[in-house]
């Protein structure tokens, strides 16, 4: 039996007001609201953060492949999926991949890891699906779309949904698309897009998939597939199919909360249906973008014993609003601002973060084989490595031991006014870890006037520097955001 064993998803803590973008720009609103990823953030963090979702339970070095999928890589000439396996402390002798370039990213690459383990080739992979996307300023797609993140974990064991069967078709049709010099989506006009497009291509995968399988509608438990730009023409395509409303993982509910989030939109939808599913249940995923690709699962009864996630109900609970359109063009980089009246940054030292790569991106320290003091240098800001115990002073005499799992207090802290940053003030905290240690970051997701000594805060993984076309990454603290999970 091959299938998903675990699921994950990551929605940003900030979301915006639509009316804000009729505020801007006059025109016309989408009524509710888009999720809006930090200026800290993009497709790389957020794909971690959904993994680490996934594998809160699993064992990550038992996972022998991963598959980022994305539209808006940081990257137009190198790999992320290494990258992303870094903070998840995966193994190094893994299959990395990253599938781009197309709506339907998120499924291919359940399609790739479904074929890699029935060939044998490993027993597990982990996909990951992340999408920030940008329309043009004034816009509708700008109102419409959104960031967000999902994590599904494919397997032998403990398989809480089997994939049972798939179909898959390819279509030409320049719908939507980004040339490499283009910052903005572009799309072609509804006529085309939608009714020579989705409304075609979506009901032949899975009509296609459905006379494969030798099933008919009302054989299906919840049906899952992603809405086009007009959400509606998905209740119309639904309607077409003969499908119930109730069978329908709802996409509105999504759309009015978090927006479409590109690649990921389908993958996380499948999340939210995992979420509620019971054993038994038949669910159909597919999702479309030049072509579309279909599956078949069947729900089991290791469903009932996956521990609890944040997934999409948590995150959705969890947010902030924002106050003014502004900050959205600020963090995006759509609007020049002003220098900071300080030095410049240094370069990225690339050296320095290869040699340093598992303390950097790992968030790895040590801890004393004598007296279990754990310490942590961070990284490639430290002029040597930690060779003598803080405590007991012996030397050379350490296990490695991680901090990226652990809770922890906050200190002492400062907030800086004056600092280069795109959402100040500077919020920089020492924190005590459990268990032990101490170190200095960035804080991030706050409210400054919330923090205070002895907050509780988890670590995250972020943007902390872009130059010279590389991005620097490293993890900050957060407050915990969700205490439910």
């Amino acid at each position: 039996m091959i299938g998903i064993t675990s699921y994950g998803a990551y929605i940003p803590w900030h979301r915006l007001d639509r009316q804000e973008f009729l505020k801007a720009w006059g025109g016309f609103a989408i009524p509710g609201e888009r999720s809006v990823a930090y200026f800290d953030e993009d497709s790389v963090t957020m794909a971690v953060e959904a993994a680490i979702d996934c594998l809160k339970d699993q064992d990550p070095q038992k996972i022998d492949g991963l598959y980022f999928a994305t539209t808006t890589s940081p990257y137009k000439e190198k790999q992320c999926s290494p990258l992303i396996s870094m903070p998840l402390n995966l193994r190094r002798d893994i299959r990395t991949a990253d599938i781009t370039s197309s709506m339907r990213a998120g499924a291919t690459a359940v399609s790739l890891a479904l074929d890699t383990i029935k060939s044998g080739t490993a027993n597990s992979v982990l996909v990951t699906v992340s999408d920030s996307r940008i329309g043009g300023p004034g816009g509708m797609t700008e109102q419409s779309l959104g960031d967000g993140a999902a994590a599904l974990l494919l397997g032998k064991d403990n398989v809480i949904a089997e994939i049972q069967e798939s179909y898959c078709v390819s279509d030409e049709l320049a719908a939507t698309w980004r040339a490499a010099s283009d910052t903005f989506v572009r799309s072609w006009e509804d006529r085309m897009t939608m009714d020579e497009g989705y409304s075609k291509i979506v009901p032949e995968v899975i009509n296609g998939l459905l006379q494969k399988c030798g099933l008919i509608t009302k054989d299906l438990d919840k049906v899952v597939f992603d809405p086009p730009g007009d959400a509606r023409r998905h209740g119309k395509v639904a309607a077409a199919l003969g499908f119930d409303p109730a069978q329908l993982q709802d996409p509105f509910g999504f759309f009015m909360n978090i927006g479409m989030t590109g690649c990921a939109m389908a993958p996380m939808m499948l999340v939210a249906a995992l979420e509620d599913a019971k054993p038994g249940d038949k669910l159909l995923f597919a999702s479309h973008g030049n072509g579309a690709e279909a599956f078949l699962l069947q729900v089991t009864d290791a469903i009932e014993k996956l521990g609890p996630r944040r997934g999409m109900k948590h995150h959705l609970a969890s947010k902030k609003m924002l106050n003014n359109y502004q900050s959205y063009l600020r963090w995006r980089e759509l609007v020049p601002i002003e220098a900071a009246r300080r030095p410049e940054k240094q370069h990225i030292r690339l050296s320095a973060i290869w040699r340093e790569r598992k303390t950097i991106l790992g968030l790895w320290g040590v801890k004393c084989r004598k007296c279990g003091t754990p310490q942590y240098d961070n990284g490639a800001m430290s002029t040597s490595p930690i060779r003598v115990c803080a405590q007991c002073q012996s030397q050379d005499d350490f296990d490695d031991y991680c901090f990226a799992g652990r809770k922890a207090k906050i200190f002492s802290y400062t907030h800086d006014q004056l600092a280069p940053v795109d959402d100040p003030p500077a919020s920089v905290v020492l924190v005590e870890f459990e268990g032990g240690g101490r170190a200095f970051f960035d804080l991030t997701d706050r409210e400054p006037d919330k923090i205070q000594v002895g907050t509780e805060v988890e670590m995250t993984f972020r943007k902390l520097q872009f130059d010279r076309g590389l991005t620097n990454y490293f993890w900050k603290a957060r407050p915990i955001r969700i205490k439910e999970a």
